[in-house]
């Protein structure tokens, strides 16, 4: 067990359940959300519109803790006084080399936060969604400014291809990120429901 782990630490936390017995549960929390931010970061649903059709933002990012390479949408942690449009812009820029604009965030859930995986950690995110304007002089020659740390693949695929292509990366042995494969069951299930 790490002691002094610099982005989490792991809680024991005690709670009554509906019946009002007392219980414990082990979990984990982010130690970066900054001070008065309601989240730690943003995942960015960027859209390419491109002549061909409208075309989601992707990346291949190895992850240790599953030992994969994961089919992602670029995220990031929002710094100290970022709003979460700000932050997801800057990432956006830093992950991608894309330029592009903040339409909408997070709509659905209540408090627009998303959390990730309640049962284990309390990070939460926004979902913000970008348009990204291919005729732009600055979105033709790509220059991403990742960290040392960071080794990303970015590449596209049209909308209405996701899910299919979801199952493409899957059987090649990529793992899909959550948002990524809710978002293309969503698209899937419109489609195949007629919505």
């Amino acid at each position: 067990m790490i002691k002094d782990a610099r982005w989490t630490k792991l809680v024991l936390t005690t709670y009554k359940d509906p019946l009002g017995k007392q219980r414990t549960w082990e979990s984990a929390e982010r130690s970066t959300r900054p001070s008065g931010s309601d989240i730690d970061g943003v995942g960015i649903v960027a859209i390419l519109r491109k002549p061909s059709g409208p075309e989601l933002l992707l990346q291949k990012q190895f992850r240790p803790p599953i030992n994969k390479v994961v089919i992602e949408v670029p995220a990031g942690l929002v710094d100290a006084g970022e709003t979460a449009a700000e932050s997801a812009v800057r990432e956006l820029r830093e992950e991608t080399g894309y330029h592009g604009e903040a339409s909408e965030i997070s709509p659905v859930i209540a408090d627009g936060v998303f959390a990730l995986d309640p049962g284990f950690c309390n990070t939460n995110l926004n979902m913000v969604h970008v348009n990204v304007d291919m005729s732009l002089p600055e979105n033709q020659n790509l220059k991403p400014e990742l960290e040392e740390n960071e080794f990303i693949e970015v590449f596209s695929t049209p909308l209405k291809d996701l899910y299919a292509e979801c199952k493409r990366l899957e059987s090649e042995g990529y793992a899909i990120d959550a948002r990524v494969g809710t978002l293309a069951e969503g698209i899937e299930i419109a489609r195949r429901w007629s919505l």
